[in-house]
């Protein structure tokens, strides 16, 4: 008798031939040389000196050093083995005041690290805006202004024509609902700003300045893919009563809907606009022929995926305990009424993030049947652990390739649903700069010694590194249990 033909799950998950393997990290959580080579302050810079609002008062100011070591961290590349590599160019390193000619010495940073991209056979991914506005444009109203998105457009013009070329694909925005809800809504992340009215204003002029630079960057490099990066997510309710299903949907509408109807819509959700209809200046700063622009074709779309939310209807929290649910994680936004749960049995990372690597096949799916058949990357994907380096000298983050193995498998079965993933970015390279978290939280497959710069790749990057080769991952249950 002949053996039964074995099940993907025991064969192996192999990816489509091209599939795009990366890394990615961001300016200011690596970077340092904060005030090098004619960088001007951006609001993290302020931000971070704000007593208390960042962890144990950490900057910026050093980071990895990457400014200093970009020649090394290229080299772990290239024995990663990566096709593709994902940075941000800082915007206040290249217009120290958000305005006015090119800071020469701040390009020629980025050339450099473009072109040792190249010389390795490793696509350039160029995101142009995460998070670090200068704070010259902050002072006189950051992106609650109009003005902001005009000046983005203007830094997309000069970093475009600076790299041109080189570059294979551009994404304009690094999750504007963080800038906009974090940075002006709650005040958790810089500016530090808590008003919804004028975090629902930073979202339009956030998109504003994608769909300008969107056209700014067909005019200078017509044939490089042009994308933009939304960290989106699955909400899902607690229970079946209509309350939580009430309060999952305004929570996907913050935080999911905001951004992909008027990209790809042209419009923003009705329901969204009726909630903020009473914050100011919110959504009375829209303006004919805005959303036109906000909904400029893209070639893809870059999707930041960590975890799932279960929601209940922030009034219910007796029912939520009376349904088996954990100490509700509380209300990011008191005006959405919703409260964000801990499954109890579940795992979480250092960030207290559930693992549930399910609702990554989910919302690729639901981006495919309501909004875009585009290509899509998965810009960003990670977990932070509490790692060390053990007596051996080593890091054996096994947690971490146990959670990156189970998304690549989602990834794969959003393929098999006939959604077009043509590519997987891990977050990060490199522990780093964790925001408003300064360095408590580790998310590289790269450990970073802080005081020292020295990095020592985990037992995560080896077996990325082995993903990468093989253009697979193992089947279900059997990673390893160290460095290859």
């Amino acid at each position: 008798m002949s053996a039964a033909p074995l099940s993907p799950a025991e064969a192996g998950y192999h990816f489509p031939p091209g599939f795009l393997w990366g890394t990615a990290t961001a300016a200011y959580q690596i970077e340092g040389a904060a005030s090098a080579d004619g960088r001007g302050p951006s609001i993290w810079d302020t931000f971070s000196r704000r007593p208390g609002a960042v962890w144990n008062g950490d900057t910026g100011d050093i980071a990895c050093d990457h400014y200093h070591r970009v020649d090394e961290d290229l080299e772990l590349m290239t024995r990663l083995g990566v096709r593709s590599y994902r940075f941000s160019v800082a915007w206040p390193r290249i217009q120290p005041d958000g305005r006015g000619p090119a800071n020469q010495r701040g390009l020629d940073f980025y050339r450099r690290l473009v072109e040792g991209l190249r010389a390795r056979d490793i696509e350039p991914t160029l995101t142009l805006y995460h998070w670090d506005l200068p704070q010259a444009l902050e002072d006189q109203g950051g992106w609650t202004a109009r003005d902001t998105a005009e000046r983005f457009a203007d830094y997309v013009a000069v970093v475009s024509r600076a790299l041109g070329a080189d570059v294979a694909r551009w994404i304009t925005l690094n999750e504007p609902w963080c800038s906009a809800w974090l940075g002006y809504g709650s005040g958790r992340h810089a500016p530090g700003v808590a008003d919804i009215g004028r975090a629902a204003a930073a979202t339009h002029h956030l998109l504003l300045g994608h769909g300008r630079a969107v056209e700014v960057l067909r005019a200078a490099v017509p044939s490089a893919p042009v994308g933009i990066t939304l960290n989106l997510g699955v909400h899902r309710p607690g229970t079946p009563d209509p309350l939580d299903v009430a309060a999952a949907r305004r929570a996907d509408g913050n935080l999911n809907r905001l951004f992909l109807e008027p990209i790809f819509h042209g419009r923003y959700p009705e329901d969204m606009l009726q909630h903020y209809r009473d914050d100011e200046p919110g959504f009375s700063v829209v303006r004919d022929g805005d959303l036109d622009q906000i909904a400029a074709p893209l070639d893809f779309l870059g999707v930041n995926y960590y975890f799932p939310d279960t929601i209940m209807d922030a009034g219910r929290s007796h029912e939520a305990r009376v349904a088996g649910y954990g100490v509700p994680l509380g209300e990011q936004f008191p005006d959405l009424r919703v409260l964000s749960l801990e499954t109890p049995g579940s795992d979480t990372t250092s960030m207290g993030w559930e693992v549930d690597a399910s609702g990554l096949t989910e919302l690729l799916v639901r981006i495919k049947s309501e909004y875009t058949d585009l290509p899509i990357l998965i810009t960003e994907n990670g977990a932070a652990f509490d790692d060390y380096v053990d007596p051996n000298g080593r890091v054996l983050d096994h947690e971490r390739e146990t959670y990156l193995h189970e998304h690549l498998v989602a990834v794969h079965d959003a393929l098999d649903a006939g959604v077009r993933v043509i590519g997987y970015f891990v977050w990060s390279l490199l522990d780093n700069f964790e925001w408003s978290l300064g360095y408590s939280r580790r998310f590289g497959i790269v450990w970073v010694d802080f005081p020292t710069g020295a990095r020592l790749p985990k037992a995560s990057y080896d077996w990325y590194a082995d993903v990468i080769a093989r253009n697979a991952v193992d089947k279900m249950g059997d990673l390893g249990e160290g460095p290859r």
